[in-house]
């Protein structure tokens, strides 16, 4: 049974909330009133998703998430808030957000996106030379099953969404990977919100790998993203 970790300061949504996620979700769902204890039982317990309100007392969503990423760069976290703006959903997925729900929304649709969520980070088990996992990148080894970097003897942690995407660029290694088709894999739409939020994504991934001029995430004008190795 997955376990899911729900922030939610407003007591009659959040006891909603959890009913429903156990009873159709069949999930283990630990409900806390506000960040501060949502932090004490991320500490305390193994998550496999947690769901964040934004706007709460004593510690807000955004600064929950952002201390949760500090201690585990991978788990899903799904921002939900009444905040709509575009400020607002950058600022979430800067953060390490993997996805973003705006109040009030059907419990069923959060349901859905859960679903979705855990689906695509689950750990991939075995794999043959049509799906590796591992890749080689100039002086980087990336390897996708631990959503890390390796470049000498450092290591970089990354986020489910910046593993997915730097994994797409991979497997089209000196081709030309369309926005839309990464945007449809990882995000499943290629609104212009989600395209902004790769946009965030690739320039991270340049970052960790700036040390090694052999590799390189070119912009492929009207078309999409190439990664070159030298």
């Amino acid at each position: 049974m997955k376990k899911i970790l729900l922030v939610e300061d407003d007591p009659n949504l959040g006891l909603l909330l959890q009913d429903y996620l156990q009873l159709k979700g069949k999930f283990d769902v630990v409900l806390c009133k506000d960040g501060e204890e949502g932090l004490r039982s991320f500490t305390k317990q193994n998550y496999d998703l947690l769901i964040l309100d934004v706007m709460m007392p004593k510690k807000d969503g955004f600064t929950l998430g952002k201390e949760v990423r500090k201690i585990n760069p991978q788990v899903p976290i799904i921002f939900a808030t009444a905040k709509a703006m575009i400020e607002d959903k950058t600022q979430a997925f800067n953060l390490g957000g993997d996805d973003y729900i705006t109040k009030p929304f059907r419990i069923e649709e959060l349901l859905l996106r859960i679903n979705a969520l855990l689906k695509r980070t689950e750990k991939p088990g075995k794999q043959g030379d049509d799906n590796p996992t591992q890749f080689k990148l100039g002086s980087y080894t990336f390897d996708y099953t631990s959503q890390t970097i390796s470049h000498g003897t450092g290591m970089q942690k990354l986020s489910t969404k910046e593993a997915e995407l730097l994994r797409l660029l991979c497997l089209k290694k000196n081709e030309v990977l369309t926005r839309e088709e990464a945007l449809l894999n990882i995000w499943h739409d290629d609104n212009y919100f989600n395209g902004r939020s790769m946009d965030v994504f690739l320039s991270k991934i340049r970052k960790y790998l700036k040390d090694d001029p052999s590799v390189e995430i070119i912009n492929v004008h009207g078309r999409g993203y190439k990664l070159l190795i030298n």
